[in-house]
């Protein structure tokens, strides 16, 4: 209906274009396939595809810790009211409108544990072909959102184009990591060409352009990752070519034979039984602002995993697209799931995670109807790793880490698992792009980054954000500490005064899988010189071996003449059955 009428106004030619980042990605495809006459063409910034397998919420069928983070966020977010400059005296019976209506989203997200029709509804990739306007997908290497341009740029059949960088959640021209790109002016390419028919010359470029990242040590994060563009004329590009890669203990070998032709026997075996502990260092599923959520150091995690190293490289190799392992596995439990890192192993001994994926085993032959594992039973199984371009060079070292669990990231099984992997049938595939320096070095150069200026604003308190793990080896006790503190802000324009934190915490203590829990809380506050609001949200998410049990509660304050008070209060205290979780 929205863009019927824009295309009906007399300031528009009838050509509507629709763009947004994050949900506004994600309403751009869904309003796509909905096909309005008027729409053209979309560009989906960090958006998904697929809000089941690939979003806050699960990964492989495994639950993420995002959801607990980003619906603690929403459940913030959603206590504020509207402004008294913009509703005047409304606002007060508004916001106590909205306080006691916004609802606990985390309740929800938790009873929809499978691929149901509550996640159908929103993902394009239940049906491609119902977009029929070009479509620019664009997301960032530390983004959790990459993974979605190549299935898109492989699945639509609309002209398309797919730019990925070192980005964080962010638009390109804000890029962090850098480097920032002058992305407006790529924009008014795209939207010049499919709006005003005006040929830019950008549908004559590669169709997928993505950064090709250098080695760098592991931190927690980048002001610049080291790289180049490169461009591929079509995804998926036959110029990619996979390199086979045996199991053998502690070690990884160039294939020797195709795995189809390999019998799943009682020969070599490894087996794991990993600590909660694995993860501490893991990072987030999806870096918002650059850091300090990156992955750190993977040797902290590897004694509780199993490592398969190769030989030092004698020859740089270029990863691009996703590492793949297909593996025979038995589990000792019904419930269990397998995290799996690809590292780029560093002369000195650094571990600097390349990329990852986790696949919960009851959602090895999908996502819709999960199903049990028989103990002491081999499965072959395929667990596809986030897809990447990523540069290894000479004398570097490919590692890939197995573990059996992966917390805080992902929410562990109910009860702890040792999963047995049979070698001899397991093998790891990586592909590997050869340069082409003819072609990479002639792309179409972007300009630097362009901008409207922020709006004027002046910082009261500093930011401070800071990750701590805690481990006090007396009590076996493991906390992951996380502080998110915007600081106090005035934005002078609309002499507003903007405060914001929040706290996480996620728990564990030994291997007692019923002491996994995570905490958050956040407290937001708005004023003027005649106006004082906050509120403070906790959210709190912990698990036995049947059930998820979440706590929560929002109180909401205002100031005025005669002091602070509490104006609304409201607890939940839900127990939510785990579904092959």
């Amino acid at each position: 209906a929205i863009i019927s009428w824009i295309a009906a106004q007399p300031w528009c030619d009838g050509n509507v274009g629709m763009m947004g980042i994050s949900w506004g990605g994600f309403n751009a495809l869904q309003i796509a396939a909905l096909q309005p006459p008027a729409l053209k063409a979309v560009v989906a910034a960090s958006a998904t595809d697929d809000r089941f397998a690939d979003d806050i919420h699960h990964m492989g069928g495994c639950l993420l810790g995002d959801t607990l983070s980003w619906a603690s966020v929403m459940f913030s977010y959603n206590s504020l009211p509207p402004d008294p400059a913009c509703v005047g005296k409304a606002w007060r019976s508004m916001w106590l409108q909205r306080l006691e209506g916004s609802g606990l989203w985390l309740e929800k997200w938790l009873r929809h544990q499978r691929r149901d029709e509550y996640w159908r509804h929103g993902s394009i990739c239940e049906n491609y072909g119902a977009i029929k306007c070009p479509v620019f997908a664009v997301s960032g290497w530390a983004d959790g959102y990459s993974n979605a341009i190549f299935r898109m740029l492989a699945k639509l059949d609309v002209p398309r184009k797919g730019l990925i960088g070192p980005w964080s959640h962010r638009y390109p021209h804000f890029g962090e990591p850098g480097p920032a790109i002058g992305f407006l002016q790529e924009l008014v390419r795209w939207w010049d060409h499919w709006l005003k028919g005006i040929d830019a010359g950008i549908m004559n470029e590669p169709m997928l352009r993505v950064w090709m990242q250098e080695s760098v040590p592991p931190t927690t994060s980048y002001v610049e990752r080291p790289g180049r563009w490169v461009g591929e004329p079509i995804w998926p590009s036959a110029k990619v070519e996979e390199i086979e890669y045996d199991l053998a203990p502690g070690r990884l070998m160039l294939a020797t034979s195709p795995i189809a032709t390999r019998e799943i026997d009682n020969g070599e075996t490894v087996s794991i039984q990993s600590p909660l502990t694995v993860g501490l260092f893991g990072g987030k599923w999806c870096s918002y602002a650059a850091g300090p959520d990156l992955a750190h150091d993977q040797r902290q995690e590897d004694g509780g995993a199993l490592v398969f190293e190769s030989e030092a490289l004698t020859a740089p190799l270029e990863v691009l697209g996703a590492p793949e392992l297909s593996i025979v596995v038995e589990s000792s439990r019904p419930i269990a799931m397998v995290a799996a890192r690809l590292s780029d192993v560093r002369p000195n001994g650094e571990a600097t995670r390349v990329t990852y994926g986790l696949l919960n085993l009851t959602h090895r032959n999908g996502n819709a109807e999960p199903s049990q594992l028989e103990p002491g039973k081999p499965y072959r199984v395929r667990l596809k790793l986030n897809e990447i371009a990523q540069v290894i060079p000479v004398g570097h070292r490919i590692r890939i880490s197995l573990s059996t669990s992966y917390w805080p990231l992902a929410w562990p099984p109910p009860e702890p698992v040792r999963l047995t992997f049979h070698l001899k049938p397991s093998q790891f595939r990586l592909p590997v792009r050869r340069p082409r320096p003819g072609e990479d070095e002639t792309l179409h150069p972007f300009g630097e980054p362009e901008g409207a200026a922020p709006p004027p604003t002046t910082m009261i308190d500093p930011e401070h954000h800071s990750w701590t793990v805690h481990r006090d080896l007396a009590s076996d006790n493991s906390v992951l500490h996380v502080v998110d503190d915007r600081g106090t802000v005035r934005f002078e324009d609309i002499d507003l005064t903007v405060k914001t934190r929040a706290d996480e915490w996620y728990r564990s203590r030994g291997d007692d899988f019923r002491s996994v829990n995570g905490e958050t809380c956040w407290e937001r506050s708005l004023s003027r010189a005649d106006w004082s609001i906050k509120t403070i949200t906790r959210t709190h998410l912990t698990s036995s071996a049947t059930d998820f049990h979440v706590r929560a509660d929002i109180d909401a304050y205002e100031t005025d003449a005669f002091g602070e008070r509490r104006v609304f209060s409201r607890s939940w205290n839900c127990k939510i059955p785990r579904d092959h979780i």
